[in-house]
Parts: structure tokens; sequence; C-alpha cells
């Protein structure tokens, strides 16, 4: 089962150290990780993807606090598990994408109203629940945590292009992986198709067409 500790001893086995018995075991290799894991760690590795196991989606009224004062109509507040934007939309079926909307800072800002959003999120129940990571996401965290923790450990001899490798490859396996598991896309109709199949109806054809994308 992945927790902290499994994450931490993944890495100390790459680097070919020790590993620890509990986490607050009296050694310097786990203070260096905590160093790394109390620097966000897990949501520096949740943003490197879409990942499908993090993914929640939402629907959002706008803020009736703010008005945007030109652009864009509505404003719309962040989930405050947010940590990285994987479709927004008109419809709840995530068939109609907006093509026209803005992020500043903690906010979209569209002309529709609501809006769906589909989101990588860092909740306990999402992103943050370590028994939903994928085995292959699993081994990418230990070799970024291996490959961030190496430099700070006190004679230890690695070869930081090695790391990096090994970490690029298990990154590239786990966004692969993870592809596999969302389901078909199929090319977005034009404008004039969807008005003349109504707007909410415009991209549910009952999965007849035959080309597939994505």
């Amino acid at each position: 089962m992945t927790d902290k500790l499994s994450i931490y001893n993944g890495a100390l086995t790459i680097l070919g150290e020790r590993r620890l018995a509990t986490l607050t075991e009296n050694r310097e290799p786990r203070y260096k990780l905590d160093d790394i894991w109390d620097n966000d760690f897990v949501n520096r590795i949740l943003q490197m993807g879409q990942w499908q196991f993090a993914q929640r989606t939402v629907q959002l009224d706008s803020s009736p606090s703010i008005t945007p004062s030109f652009g864009y109509i509505f404003a719309f507040e962040s989930p405050v598990d947010w940590l990285r934007t994987m479709a927004v939309c008109y419809d709840e079926y995530f068939q109609i994408p907006i093509t026209r909307y803005s992020r500043e800072g903690a906010f979209w800002f569209s002309d529709a109203d609501p809006i769906y959003v589909k989101y990588v999120s860092n909740d306990n129940q999402f992103g943050a629940d370590f028994a939903l990571w994928p085995m292959n996401f699993t081994e990418m965290a230990e070799h970024y945590m291996a490959m961030k923790v190496a430099p700070r450990l006190t004679g230890l001899d690695y070869d930081a292009n090695e790391l990096a490798r090994w970490y690029k490859m298990w990154l590239g396996e786990a966004k692969a992986v993870d592809a596999m598991e969302e389901p078909a896309k199929f090319p977005p109709k034009g404008g004039w198709a969807r008005s003349r199949q109504g707007f909410r109806n415009a991209d549910f054809d009952g999965g007849s067409r035959n080309q597939l994308i994505g």
C-alpha cells in the first residue's frame, strides 16, 4: 500500500540507501525527505499531468460579489482543491468545450453561466488519496523524490543525469497508462452543425461517429 513511508523508502531504495523503519527515525535521510515532502511534494507531482485518478468535475455558478469591469461578463471562484484545469465546458457531459475564457489568479472569467470544470484535485478523496495512485504513478513519485533528495544526502555517490532519465521515463509511462483510462473523444462539430441539432444535444450522437481522437 502506498503511503508517505513507502514513498520515502522507494526513493531510498533507488539510491541504494538503507530504508526507514518509521517516519520518526532519527537519521539524516528522513529529515531531508521531510524537507522535500513539506515543500508541496504531492501538489508538485499531481500538477505534472492531467491524471484521471485525481480528476474532479464541478458545476460553478458565477460569483455575485465580483463584476468584471470589462471583457467577460461572469467571474467564477476556483475550488480550494484545484491544481490544474483539464476542461471548461458549457455542459455537464463535457461534450461542448468553452474556447473563450480566461483564468486570472483564483478566478475563471467567461460569458457563460454556469460553467462546468474538470480539474486535477488535491483533495484527500481525489489526488491526495494514496489508495487511488496507480503503480506507475507511485513509481514516478519515488523517482522524483530520489532525484530531489540525492544532492542533499551527505556522502552519496549518484549520477544526476541517470536519476533524471529514470524519472522522465516513469513520468512518460505514468502519463501513457493514465491516458488509456480516458474515454474516447470525438472531434467537436462546427457551429453550423450544432445550431442545426440544438445547442444542448449537439454532440450526443450515440457513438455513431467513426473518427476518434485522443
